[in-house]
């Protein structure tokens, strides 16, 4: 009789956790894309216009990363970077409020605790973000249900 050795499993990854983690690497990479772009051109014009004009060239890169890499979707055109621009505006409507509401409760934070709640509601804004884009923006089309294969013409058939 011949014992089997046990080998391990390797254990597969969750879809979601998979593209998670891509969605961070890609809009992370972006971000620090565009953390470099600002220090390079923020000298040339002013820092309002260049942040806004990085603002919209990254959010545009990112969500054809995010499209192509993170949640591989076939969804593409002008609708697809409208609706991921919208959640980058809800993502910095929140991180403002958040320091709003930091610099409300305490009139002189520190530069530790303000990058603390920045840094927290970024992610927290991240996460949902990531939600958002994975359910709404770039969701799979729906399957057709089973009540739509029984329509009216189906069952004249039938008969």
């Amino acid at each position: 009789m011949i014992a089997r050795a046990h080998l391990p499993t390797k254990r597969a990854t969750h879809p979601l956790v998979t593209a998670f983690l891509r969605f961070v690497v890609c809009g992370g990479g972006v971000g620090l894309a565009a953390s470099g772009a600002l220090v390079l051109i923020g000298d040339r014009i002013p820092l309002v216009l260049a942040n806004a004009l990085i603002t919209v060239v990254s959010t545009v890169i990112a969500t054809e990363l995010h499209s192509r890499i993170s949640f591989r979707s076939e969804r593409k055109g002008w609708r697809v970077h409208l609706q991921s621009g919208l959640t980058v505006a809800v993502s910095y409507a929140f991180t403002t409020a958040a320091l709003l509401v930091l610099h409300a409760v305490q009139s002189a934070p520190s530069a530790l605790v303000e990058q603390s709640v920045y840094l927290s509601a970024s992610a927290v804004a991240g996460a949902g973000r990531f939600a958002l884009l994975r359910t709404v923006v770039f969701a799979p089309p729906a399957a057709p249900s089973r009540a739509s294969a029984l329509a009216k013409p189906a069952v004249v058939i039938a008969a």
